[in-house]
């Protein structure tokens, strides 16, 4: 049995340590039941269970999310259209958010996949200076896909505490 202040007290009976418990106004918490005696704990388990759900949710707060943006192409895109979807594309990585790169394919365009890898692999050549390649080209049904990530940590904002 362990006190509210964390020093140990002692193998007690269940009885005598439930009255320890009541006569300070706490509760009795089994810490480790596997253990051989059990283990117990004075303590405010509404206070305990506020606090664990205080830290939960700064972690969450707190937690990295990742943004995923799309970008579709296709395999007969022009060169200006071509700059403009790349400029989108630095846009969307130079904000922290990984690019996930699509190359729809219709009808005949599927006998020549080929043209869609030299796409993708011109976009990440001309990327590689800010962007890694997270997941390589690969064929999903009609679309091609390949997920670019930013070389950098984006910067973080500073929020005011409360």
């Amino acid at each position: 049995m362990i006190s509210e202040d964390g020093e140990q007290l002692g193998i007690k009976p269940t009885s005598e340590a439930l009255q320890i418990a009541y006569d300070a106004g706490l509760d009795l918490v089994e810490v480790a039941p596997q253990a051989d005696p059990p283990v117990c704990r004075i303590m405010d388990y509404g206070k305990f269970k506020y606090e664990q759900t205080q830290k939960a949710k700064k972690a969450r707060k707190h937690a990295a999310t990742t943004i995923i943006k799309e970008m579709k192409l296709r395999p007969k895109i022009d060169s200006h259209d071509f700059d403009v979807k790349k400029k989108h594309v630095v846009r969307f990585l130079e904000g922290g958010a990984k690019v996930k790169v699509t190359i729809m394919f219709r009808g005949r365009e599927m006998a020549h996949t080929d043209l869609g890898r030299k796409l993708l692999d011109r976009v990440a050549d001309d990327l590689k200076d800010m962007a890694k390649i997270e997941a390589y080209p690969k064929l999903d049904g009609r679309n091609m896909i390949m997920v670019l990530a930013p070389l950098f940590k984006p910067p973080v904002s500073e929020d005011s505490e409360e």
